[in-house]
Formats: C-alpha cells, structure tokens, sequence
C-alpha cells in the first residue's frame, strides 16, 4: 500500500510529523510512505531512509490551481497513491485531495479542533486540548494504521553535519546553552533585556557558552543581542538546517520561546525549557516528550486572560504583555535551579 502525507505549512508543523511518520515506518514495513512538504524541511527526516520525499514547489512549478493540478500529475507520475493523509487540511490540500479521489485514491484528513482552540480562548474554562502529535496519530488510525510514537529522539541529523560543527563547538568542558528568543508573533517575544539578564544570573554560576538560534529575519537583532551576551555565538545565518540540528542534538539544554526552534531542540533530544506569553501548552503545541514543569507561564488562575491566542497572532488585550513582563528573569532563573537543570 502507498500513503501519500502532505503537510507543508510552517517548519514547526512539519517537524512534529517526523515522530509520527517514523513510528508510521518502522511499525508498518510493508508499505511505501511518500511525505509531500517543502524541500528545506528535507532534514527532519534524515533518519527514516524508506521514506520517499517529494518536493512540493508552491512558488513556481506547482503555484495556483494550475500548478496543483500539476504537482497532482507529478506525484501519480511515480506510482499509484492508495491513501491520502492530509495533516494540513487547508485549501490547497483539499484540492489535491479531490484529484487524487478522483481516481480511486482513499483519503484521511487531520481534525485540528479549531472550535476547541476558539473555545480555550475566549472561555472561563481552560484544560489541555489534544497535542499536535496525537491530532496527527489520530489522522492514520482513519487509514486504519495504529500508531505508536517513540518516545526517543526522532531528528538524527547528518554524520557530515555532525563532524562540521565538531570544531566549532570545540571541546572546552563549558556547558552550552541554546537561546532562541524570537518568534514570528510580538505575543510570543520575551522581553530583549530579560534574556540579557538571565544569560549573565547563568554566566554567574556556570562556566557557559551560548548559541543563539533563530530565522534569517532574526539575523539582525540577534547580532545586537550577541554583543550583549559575554561567551555567546550567532548559530543563525552561519550554519545551514542540518547543521543547527547537530548543534541543537549536544547541546545542554536550550532556552526558548513559542517558536520552532522549541520543537526542533525538543525532537533532537535535548532538555528544553520553554517561555510561554499569550499562547499556552494547552493548546497542543507544547514540546513534545518535554515534562510539563519546563513549560514556563503565569499561571492561567493568576492571568486570567491568557491564553489569548492559539498561534501568537493578534495584541495583547490589556495593553501591557503582563504575561511576559510578569515571568521575570529571577522567576525563570529560580525555577531553573529548583528543576536542576545545569
């Protein structure tokens, strides 16, 4: 049998189906799995050699209700598609499910629980929706596939990408700490200075190094925050994908907001400590196997009003970002000792 996945959207979309479509892989070897996505997210999936990638070209071969047309040509070119597992349900995927039922292919589409999220939050009562591992998990066992995802590190970069950044992380006994303080979303953001401030209570007690992760539109404001950052390395815009991935994969711990740099770290086996202003974990977007006490927040009994937001879009509605500014660098600095992180 031949499953076609399609997932496409955002990095950190993507990399959750890697835990799901490896465990996919090893428990059901009689099939062919084809995963449908962008080219850069290629990476994530180094460890799962029976899985065929197709590169899904959305800014020119395969753009608009043309290209999808054709994209649907290129992937029957390559064999028969018995089932259609659709984690990204939007639009565009909806329309190459239709060519694909068209000719006799089955097809499975991803509940995202929008009505869930809307009621979490706008409502008085708030409580832990589905993560988005599960909400994927719940996707196969439409297509009759029973899932169990492996609790171990799902992203195994490359060997080569391991031994170039061997010399760069060099070998001074330091324990290395990522950061990656920037999200897409203003709602997500911690304040700059709080992180200055936490880096140098870490540097106090600990002989450190720090690498500071993000996007290329990061790259300006994390080359300001290096300054201010005494033993600290730019990782974005030096290193390519899999390269940051075997940086992530020894590191120590990393330090990070809403981001996908959280899951990233999280899915290559690292301890990571997660900062969580108007989106919350409840909503299904936590790190996955992280321990729910290294998901730091104001307590939704305390602020009432978060979570405000699912994916970090919009304002915060007081005014003030209390549920960033509130989460102080000694509060994060003190539960960093009582979980005996270092």
């Amino acid at each position: 049998m031949h499953f076609l996945v399609i997932r496409t959207s955002a990095m950190g979309d993507v990399a959750l189906t890697v835990p799901v479509i490896g465990s996919l892989c090893i428990q059901y070897t009689g099939i062919n799995v084809t995963l449908l996505t962008r080219s850069e997210f290629k990476p994530f999936f180094n460890s799962i050699p029976s899985l065929q990638f197709f590169e899904a070209r959305l800014n020119d071969r395969h753009k608009g209700l043309t290209g999808l047309f054709r994209l649907y040509k290129d992937i029957a070119a390559t064999g028969d598609v018995d089932y259609v597992i659709d984690l990204h349900n939007v639009l565009r995927s909806k329309i190459l499910r239709w060519f694909f039922r068209l000719t006799g292919s089955q097809t499975a589409v991803i509940d995202k629980g929008r009505a869930e999220k809307k009621r979490l939050i706008k409502g008085k009562t708030k409580y832990q929706l589905k993560h988005s591992v599960r909400r994927y998990i719940d996707v196969f066992l439409k297509a009759g596939m029973d899932i169990s995802p492996e609790r171990w590190k799902s992203i195994i970069p490359s060997c080569g990408a391991y031994e170039r950044i061997i010399g760069l992380m060099g070998n001074s006994g330091m324990i290395n700490i990522g950061i990656a303080p920037y999200s897409r979303h203003t709602l997500k953001i911690w304040p700059e200075e709080y992180i200055i401030k936490l880096a140098g209570m870490i540097s106090d007690k600990l002989k450190v190094k720090f690498w500071l992760f993000g996007g290329k539109e990061d790259y300006e404001r994390l080359s300001r925050l290096q300054h201010e950052i005494p033993d600290s390395y730019l990782v974005a815009g030096n290193l390519i994908l899999d390269e940051e991935l075997a940086l992530m994969s020894r590191l120590d711990m990393m330090i990070s907001m809403d981001s996908a740099n959280m899951h990233l770290a999280a899915l290559t086996g690292v301890k990571v400590i997660s900062i969580w202003g108007g989106t919350d974990p409840l909503a299904g977007f936590g790190a996955w196997t992280q321990p729910e006490e290294y998901s730091l927040r104001i307590p939704v009994e305390e602020l009432t009003c978060r979570p405000c937001t699912i994916y970090g879009r919009g304002a915060c509605r007081r005014g003030d970002h209390a549920c960033m500014k509130w989460l102080t660098p000694e509060k994060v600095f003190d539960k960093l000792i009582e979980l005996e992180i270092f």
